[in-house]
């Protein structure tokens, strides 16, 4: 079976019998590669370049893809379904910086640091993904569906989260400074579950309308934040600092605020906001 470049239609690379099921790809040169479609269910794809390569509606569930490069790849609406691009070291881990992976189904993938800085994901489903200290920063998450997911220690600078469903998922010291998490769901699929974003960076993140009930947020950089209208009741927020975070609108029922970083925000129109009176510099 040929693999053929997707504009000159020039060979790339011949594999025995008619299929791409299971095939050894290892370390050859598919740039550009036209595999639109393709069947690369359980394919090994390590250190492969598929810099540019048209991967459109292809099937990668289980495909091995540690080391390999894909560079502004087309994976629209692709299948990477427990596919394998994380590595425990950063230099073994796929590269995905710009590519196009709008409505992939990336369940279940090993994402560690993975880097997908300014990749397109919108809404991408992202079940149950590894991603802890993946590369999302300016990332199109837009709408992305996220349940169970790890992003621990990941970097999400700047990328955008807006209308993302990201329930029972875990951003504990994760990087969200400047995230766009307008409209966010992080709440829970379960009557008593939680999402968790312990120690994470959220300074001059955008959470306005954000679904935040329940949400354990302990030590967590909100400096800045706008929370217009976000629903924050009952979450934990112990040790977080708010310090000049835009609260307008935004519910705090059964937030415990004694020991949160008060200073400069202005809780005249947040409701339910029980702020101690001890509590100076409030606006």
């Amino acid at each position: 079976m040929d693999i053929r470049h997707k504009l000159t239609g020039e060979t790339l690379a011949s594999v025995p019998g008619d299929s791409l099921r299971e095939a050894d790809l290892r370390e050859l040169d598919l740039s550009e590669a036209d595999l639109a479609g393709a069947d690369l269910t359980g394919a090994r794809l390590d250190d492969t370049d598929l810099i540019d390569a048209d991967l459109r509606e292809a099937r990668l569930e289980t495909a091995v893809l540690r080391g390999a490069r894909l560079l502004r790849a087309d994976l629209a609406r692709a299948s990477l379904r427990r596919a394998r691009l994380g590595a425990p070291n950063r230099s073994r881990a796929a590269i995905l910086a710009g590519a196009h992976l709008a409505e992939a189904d990336l369940s279940g993938a090993d994402l560690r640091n993975v880097e997908l800085r300014g990749a397109d994901l919108r809404e991408a489903c992202l079940n149950r993904v590894d991603a802890r200290c993946a590369d999302l920063r300016e990332a199109d998450l837009f709408r992305v569906v996220a349940h169970h997911a790890l992003f621990i220690e990941a970097d999400l600078r700047e990328a955008n989260l807006r209308e993302a469903d990201l329930r029972d998922s875990h951003f504990n010291d994760a990087d969200l400074s400047r995230a766009d998490l307008s409209g966010a769901d992080l709440t829970s699929l379960h009557p008593e579950g939680f999402t968790v974003i312990n120690l994470a960076n959220c300074e001059r993140a955008i959470c306005a309308g954000a679904k935040m009930r329940n949400l354990s947020a302990e030590h967590v950089n909100f400096r800045f934040a706008d929370l217009r209208g976000a629903d924050l009741a009952h979450a934990v927020l112990g040790g977080s600092n708010l310090y000049r975070a835009n609260v307008a609108g935004a519910d705090f029922t059964g937030v415990e605020l004694a020991g949160v970083e008060t200073e400069y925000v202005n809780f005249s129109d947040a409701r339910h906001a029980d702020v101690p009176a001890y509590k100076t510099h409030l606006r």
